[in-house]
C-alpha cells in the first residue's frame, strides 16, 4: 500500500460567526477558523490540496486565535524546500475563492475539479458569492485542469469522493496513511461537526451539517457516511491543526 504522510499549512484566515461551520448551532459566537493547504508527501507526485488565499491576514491577534502561524502560500510551501511550480498535483476540494486564490502560482500542477463545480463557477446562483472565476482562469486556459467525473483514484493511496454536502461538486480527499485512512473534508466545518457536545448528541444527532450547504439532510448523510469511514478526519477548517506541521495521530 502507498501511504502518505499529510501537512497541514495555514494558507489564510476568517472572522465570524460560529454558526458558519455549525448549522443552527453557535450563534452570537465569535470563531477564527484556518483556511489551509494540505501538502501530501510520499509517492512519486507532490500534492496538495486547495491553495489558500491571495493576501492572507497574518496578524498576531489571527495567529493566536487559531493556536499557529499564518503563511503565503510560498513561505508555506518553502517549509517543505517547495515552491508553487514544483508542485506536480493540486486537488481541490472545491472552488469557494479561499480555496483557490493561488492557483495561477501553481504553473506545472494538473488540476483535479470536479466537473459539477466547474459548471458552478462558470455560472454561479446569486446566493454563491464565494465563486469567483477569476481566480482559475490561467489554469483553465492553460489547460491544467482535469475535470472529475465519479469518485476515482488520482494516484496510488489517494482517492476523491464526490460529497456535496457544502457545494454540488465538492471532493473529499481519501489518504492512505500509516495511521489509517484519512479524509480531508470536502465541505467547510469543524470536528465538532462531526463529534457534536452533550447537547446535540441528546437530541439524537450524530453529526452538525455545515453552516452553508447545498442541502440540510443530504449533508447531515454524508457526513455520517464519512464519519463511519474515516480512521481519521481532517476538516477543512479545524483550528486544531494550526499547530501541526504534520497529522502525527487520529485527530478525533
Amino acid at each position: 500500500m502507498n501511504t502518505h504522510t499529510i501537512h497541514p499549512i495555514v494558507l489564510g484566515s476568517k472572522e465570524f460567526d460560529k454558526s458558519m461551520m455549525t448549522y443552527q448551532h453557535g450563534y452570537g459566537t465569535p470563531f477564527t477558523i484556518p483556511i489551509y493547504g494540505w501538502y501530501l508527501e510520499g509517492g512519486e507526485k507532490k500534492i496538495l490540496v486547495d491553495t489558500g488565499e491571495l493576501h492572507p491576514i497574518q496578524s498576531t491577534a489571527r495567529e493566536e486565535a487559531l493556536g499557529g502561524p499564518i503563511f503565503t502560500v510560498e513561505d508555506g510551501l518553502a517549509q517543505f524546500d517547495l515552491r508553487p511550480e514544483d508542485i506536480d498535483i493540486v486537488i481541490h476540494t472545491h472552488l469557494h475563492n479561499d480555496h483557490c486564490e493561488n492557483d495561477y502560482k501553481f504553473s506545472n500542477a494538473e488540476f483535479f475539479i470536479h466537473e459539477l463545480e466547474l459548471a458552478r463557477i462558470a455560472d454561479p446562483h446569486p446566493l454563491d458569492f464565494r465563486y469567483v472565476e477569476d481566480f482559475i482562469f490561467e489554469i483553465r486556459d492553460a489547460g491544467q485542469i482535469t475535470a472529475v467525473t465519479a469518485d476515482r483514484e488520482i494516484v496510488p493511496g489517494i482517492r476523491v469522493i464526490h460529497t456535496p454536502a457544502h457545494t454540488p461538486g465538492g471532493m473529499s480527499i481519501a489518504v492512505d496513511t500509516t495511521l489509517g485512512e484519512a479524509i480531508i473534508t470536502g465541505f467547510c466545518c469543524l470536528l465538532e461537526n462531526f463529534f457534536p457536545p452533550i447537547d446535540i448528541t441528546a437530541m439524537e444527532m450524530d453529526v452538525i451539517p455545515p453552516g452553508t450547504h447545498v442541502n440540510t439532510y443530504e449533508a447531515y448523510d454524508i457526513m455520517a457516511r464519512i464519519k463511519e469511514k474515516a480512521d481519521i478526519i481532517l476538516p477543512l477548517h479545524e483550528p486544531k491543526f494550526a499547530a501541526m506541521k504534520t497529522i502525527q495521530k487520529n485527530n478525533s
